[in-house]
């Protein structure tokens, strides 16, 4: 029977378009095809750069953006077409030939191209007005069209290939690399093939393509469909402000309501952790779990075609030559192989289970003595977890939202990294930006030149509703390393704080504070770079299971005492965080630390499975769910239909690489933490060691290589297990079941 206050809260349905309309894709000739139109000739080979070669933002408008990026496409395809000619006609490609001739050239004009698509990006997340979505689309679409024209030439393959595997051809590290890539994506482009094959390749890509977007416009759809109205205010007496501001159409009247919940992840989740109602929450998760699944509308149910995309993914594996999806995703990933993902993924679990029994039993002692009747459910954990830290910990984390004035965090982070990596951060006056409130920085060497910039970025903090997205936050790369270009890293770090006011800074939560600390080590992986070659410098061309170390690397300094009392200060007493208030801070980490691993792995663990059988989605999860969870499976729970990040987005076979990126980064930080924060001469020594190893390289080498170098031997779970403090959780499992302390 619901509760009283669900008759003040009713679901509100909204008409779905037709099937014909809804999943209606035009098509020519088999493929999708999105043409920016040309426009006016824009003269000079970087149309939207001043001559310093940087852009030139207060005169970008929508129109050269789209000129552009069609005028490079076009160049660019016309550059791999020329040197492809150039290639066939020499009998004997030399290391000197191909690099001189052919993969120079193919990276000067991809330098061009990817400024001003880099341009169209930073615009596109940082304000709306001047790059609408539907035109980032357009120039997004063909930018990546013509991107990957030059792997699917057979000839430069070909090329590339006889050099790379020359045991005479006198190449250094760095063009081995790019050797090594286009090998790579020409191989995972079909090149290999027959004609017959490529072709039936293209067309199962096309078809891959539709299902795809038929999927995801069901999944919205879904979402979309689905919608909770409250008007008991009582229901919402202590949800916290960004969640009733996301509640409401007009946010001046977050307090009076009614307060509409969606079921996007970030209110979702937000709202399991705050609401009172047990049936209430039951109702909303069952909704959440459910969408597009086959408990509702037919138009938008997905779980059709997310076996198609399935099936058509292991029939492309089938056809450049792997036994099943997962293996074709191993080629990118520093794993390289599912039995080692499996054996790291079963090595964490068995020490998470226990850990999330170990909470479990704490935390159903600690809501039966608060009134919950029964056992405990799986939409009671995450409301029950706050409770039980609330009441172990006297944690809020709206206490902690006046301890982080931005200016002080910034400094903080900037003389952090200053610290360790032997730079100098510089703001410099950039009159050319696309907002008033855009700062721009330069970053020096202090090893190098005091005097000459290594590269630099833009600094966009803060809200703007009538022009930015809402997100979390944003790294743009918009200029890569490349020394045929002779061009820096240039990048845009592009977040949605609070605004400051006249007498008052923006204050950040703590959540806002590591999404700004991620960030930034996700930037420094860019701006440092030493490679000369744009193809491997930064990011590019890095294994996907690393790529978000450098993020959870410098995040992991968030938790030192020392780095939490420099980028703290109370708004009245102006005073940091007590020692008090960071052990409080330290158990939100290690609050559920098992429970959430366990979820993490399991969903790792299912993407692979997903991807390495033919099993029915529900069969797998069935098979796998007791091994993951103590809690026992709800017979409604059809959360995979609306998986997205698996099925439309780009992290198929690959979703471990968060856990496997946070594995590493514990590892390497560990080194750190056997050195004391206020010995600086030998933290910057393991700093600059670590910006060697890791953050300049860009994919010259592996990620293995990489590690080896700077640990000396292979990644270990075991310091992510003890950050986490899983181990000492699991190690308590035995005393708990004998005497559960619930205090």
């Amino acid at each position: 029977m619901l509760l009283k206050n669900i008759k003040a809260a009713t679901f509100c349905g909204k008409k779905i378009l037709s099937q014909n309309n809804f999943l209606q894709i035009p098509r020519r000739n088999g493929y999708l095809i999105l043409v920016p139109e040309i426009g006016e000739d824009l003269p000079g080979k970087y149309p939207l750069l001043k001559e310093d070669k940087s852009p030139e933002f207060t005169n970008i408008t929508i129109e050269k953006c789209v000129a552009a990026i069609g005028k490079q496409a076009l160049e660019f395809e016309e550059t791999i077409r020329t040197v492809e000619k150039q290639v066939e006609r020499t009998d004997d490609v030399t290391p000197e030939f191909l690099f001189k001739n052919v993969l120079e050239p193919i990276e000067d004009v991809y330098t061009s191209l990817n400024i001003t698509w880099g341009i169209a990006k930073t615009l596109y997340l940082g304000n709306q007005s001047l790059m609408p979505t539907k035109y980032y689309i357009s120039i997004n679409e063909r930018a990546k069209k013509a991107t990957a024209y030059r792997y699917s030439s057979d000839s430069i393959y070909q090329a590339c290939k006889k050099v790379l595997n020359n045991k005479e051809s006198t190449l250094n590290d760095q063009q081995k690399g790019v050797l090594r890539k286009f090998v790579l994506e020409g191989k995972l482009n079909g090149l290999e093939l027959t004609q017959r094959k490529k072709d039936e390749l293209s067309d199962l890509k096309v078809l891959l393509f539709r299902d795809i977007s038929e999927y995801s416009q069901k999944v919205e759809a879904a979402v979309h469909l689905m919608t909770f109205t409250i008007k008991d205010s009582a229901v919402v007496r202590d949800f916290p402000e960004e969640l009733l501001r996301a509640m409401v159409s007009d946010s001046t009247k977050y307090l009076v309501g009614p307060w509409v919940l969606t079921l996007y992840p970030d209110v979702y989740e937000l709202f399991m952790e705050y609401c009172p109602d047990r049936v209430l929450r039951w109702r909303i998760w069952e909704a959440y779990v459910t969408k597009a699944s086959v408990l509702h509308e037919r138009q938008v149910q997905a779980s059709v075609a997310l076996e198609e995309i399935r099936g058509r993914r292991m029939k492309e594996a089938n056809y450049l030559g792997y036994k099943t999806y997962v293996d074709l995703s191993m080629e990118t990933k520093m794993a390289g192989s599912m039995e080692n993902v499996c054996n790291i993924l079963d090595t964490l679990l068995a020490t998470a289970r226990p850990a999330q029994e170990y909470e479990l039993k704490q935390l159903h002692a600690f809501a039966s003595e608060r009134g919950l009747e029964g056992g405990l459910q799986l939409w009671d954990v995450t409301f029950w977890a706050r409770k039980l830290l609330n009441s172990q910990h006297k944690f809020k984390e709206q206490s902690l939202n006046n301890y982080f004035p931005l200016p002080k965090v910034l400094d903080g982070l900037f003389n952090l990294v200053e610290m360790l990596f032997d730079i100098k951060i510089i703001e410099d006056k950039r009159p050319d930006v696309w907002h008033k409130d855009v700062r721009f920085f330069s970053i020096f060497d202090m090893k190098e030149s005091n005097s000459e910039p290594i590269s630099s970025f833009y600094l966009d903090l803060y809200a703007r509703d009538d022009e930015k997205s809402q997100n979390s936050g944003y790294m743009v790369p918009i200029q890569n390393r490349s020394k045929v270009s002779d061009m820096k890293p240039l990048a845009a770090l592009i977040f949605s704080f609070q605004p400051p006011t006249i007498n008052r800074p923006s204050y950040l939560s703590f959540k806002e504070v590591e999404t700004l600390f991620r960030q930034c080590g996700h930037m420094l992986q860019h701006v440092l770079t030493k490679v000369d070659y744009a193809d491997i410098a930064g990011h590019s061309f890095i294994e996907w299971d690393t790529a978000f170390i450098a993020d959870y690397f410098l995040a992991n300094w968030l938790f030192e005492p020392s780095v939490l009392q420099e980028i703290s200060a109370h708004e009245e007493t102006n005073e940091p965080l007590s020692l008090d208030m960071i052990k409080m801070l330290k158990h939100t980490k290690t609050h559920l630390s098992g429970y959430n691993l366990c979820k993490e792995i399991y969903w790792s663990r299912f993407d692979l499975e997903l991807y390495s059988r033919k099993d029915f989605w529900n069969t797998i999860l069935g098979r796998i769910w007791d091994k993951h969870f103590v809690l026992p499976p709800h017979k409604k729970d059809c959360e995979v239909c609306s998986f997205q990040t698996i099925f439309s987005g780009d992290w198929g076979a690959a979703y471990y690489s968060n856990i496997w990126s946070k594995m590493i980064a514990a590892d390497l930080y560990s080194a750190f933490q056997d050195v004391s924060y206020k010995n600086k001469e030998q933290l910057k020594e393991l700093g600059n060691r670590y910006r060697e190893s890791f953050l300049s390289v860009g994919g010259t080498y592996s990620g293995r290589e990489n590690f080896r170098k700077f640990r000396g031997r292979d990644p270990s779970p075991k310091a992510l297990l003890k950050m986490y403090e899983i181990d000492k959780k699991s190690s308590m499992l035995e005393v708990n079941n004998q005497d559960i302390d619930v205090d």
